[in-house]
């Protein structure tokens, strides 16, 4: 494939939502060498807003609704110990609307992957809008 064809598919992929080019850096060579997902539990009709309150600090990589005994999690990236604290105790604990958190600290990373299962051809038909029609589940309804 020539480079005119690809970066043609990329700007493609980009423009339908489909793919965000992004760098992601290792947090262990910067100097964060704590990482730990927080369950929370939110006051009935507060999750939006302690999801975008959570969202908002520096330290979250991501936050997300779930079903189960939680509400969300939060994954954090600290310095240490005693930064991870600052962040628990003093910030996501005090987000008005969180009424429980637990903790899980991250021991060893075993798989991280961004491609999600996504068959190559598959996805590069859908975004050129060649000849891959939608199956059940695959849009929403």
């Amino acid at each position: 494939m020539s480079e005119s064809v690809i970066r043609y598919r990329v700007r493609r992929l980009e423009d339908a939502g489909i793919l965000q080019i992004v760098g992601v850096a290792d947090p262990l060579r910067i100097g964060y060498d704590l990482m730990a997902l927080v369950g929370v539990k939110v006051a009935p009709g507060r999750l939006a807003e302690v999801s975008k309150q959570l969202g908002d600090l520096p330290e979250a990589s991501y936050v997300i609704a779930t079903a189960g005994r939680f509400d969300a999690f939060v994954e954090v990236m600290c310095r240490d110990t005693a930064h991870f604290t600052e962040v628990l105790t003093g910030r996501i604990q005090q987000v008005d609307g969180v009424t429980e958190t637990e903790a899980f600290m991250v021991l060893h990373i075993h798989k991280m992957t961004f491609g999600w299962g996504v068959d190559e051809d598959e996805a590069g038909a859908r975004a050129a809008g060649e000849g891959a029609t939608p199956t059940s589940g695959d849009e929403p309804g």
